[in-house]
């Protein structure tokens, strides 16, 4: 399947993300309390726009999860805004659910330094997405979350058309209808938040509702994953005093044993919390509980239903 992308010109300014929004057309003449209100009164719309999607969401969380069980990685690709969200959801991962830095990926036109350093520029390359893409090893059982707000952004749409002409799991994230931007992907998710307080700036209410849908897309993905012991964190990776400290919580909480002995029978798991649950619940030895756990598939709650 070659990439096919539509070369005509978009009128950008007809897009609902562009347009005037008519409650703020003096926002230059309010005052801080009237500012306020108005992004606090705006700041709900995300909410109702993300409720929109639930069927569009359960579809991708579930289908995301089946690839990652099978050895397949998710990237998240975007440019400006877009591409920050991405790398910020993608860079949590590792600390909250202890995974691999290469088991979700965030890529951003222009790399790194586009995180502190505008280079919009490079959304109109189309070749450089692709390009970023291969460099990253995307493969077709891998998934790939392309994110643009206003649909058009051409380093996100080749890269989306080059996802599905080699089989990979394409998701597209934005914040227009479907009448107004063509998006190739396998699940459309449209985010329709209307027009910015500030017009055309979609950090805003656009960037709010992307945020949600990336938090709950990974969070429900590593749950499916086993990652979370009901409402858990069982995989955290204790790097440091406050992550170390909320361990020690976890387990204690968990098995009703005290702060030391959780600190200890922590410290005897190599600070592996989801090991020292099964460890303390089971009564098993360290050994007998790491088999459990690789043949539940790392999921805590099937291992102890496997007891």
């Amino acid at each position: 399947m070659k990439n096919n992308l539509k070369k005509e010109s978009v009128d950008r300014g007809n897009l609902s993300t562009e347009r005037i929004n008519e409650n703020s057309k003096n926002l230059d003449k309010l005052n801080t309390e009237d500012l306020v209100s108005l992004f606090s009164e705006e700041d709900i719309i995300p909410q109702l726009a993300v409720s929109r999607v639930k069927t569009e969401l359960v579809e991708a969380i579930d289908e995301i999860a089946r690839r990652l069980e099978n050895k397949g990685h998710l990237f998240y690709i975007g440019a400006g805004t877009s591409g920050r969200l991405g790398i910020l959801d993608a860079s949590e991962c590792p600390p909250t659910f202890c995974t691999p830095p290469d088991l979700v990926q965030g890529i951003i036109a222009g790399g790194i330094n586009s995180l502190v350093k505008s280079s919009e520029g490079l959304e109109d390359r189309e070749d450089l997405s692709i390009n970023d893409l291969v460099s990253k090893g995307f493969s077709g059982k891998d998934c790939l979350i392309g994110i643009t707000a206003g649909g058009t952004t051409p380093y996100v749409i080749s890269a989306l058309s080059h996802s599905m002409s080699i089989g990979a799991l394409t998701i597209g994230i934005s914040c227009v209808p479907k009448d107004q931007a063509f998006i190739p992907c396998n699940i459309d998710i449209r985010l329709l938040t209307g027009p910015e307080i500030l017009a055309g700036s979609t950090r805003l209410k656009a960037g709010t509702a992307t945020k949600m849908t990336l938090n709950i897309i990974s969070t429900c993905v590593m749950v499916k994953l086993g990652k979370v012991f009901g409402n858990r964190m069982v995989d955290l990776s204790p790097t440091n005093n406050k992550l170390i400290d909320r361990s020690i919580r976890i387990l204690s909480d968990i098995t009703s044993i005290d702060r030391k002995n959780a600190e200890d029978l922590l410290n005897k798991c190599d600070g592996s919390l989801k090991l020292a649950i099964l460890k303390s619940l089971s009564g098993l030895d360290i050994n007998s509980c790491r088999k459990l756990l690789k043949d539940s598939h790392y999921k805590l709650n099937k291992a102890l239903d496997n007891l």
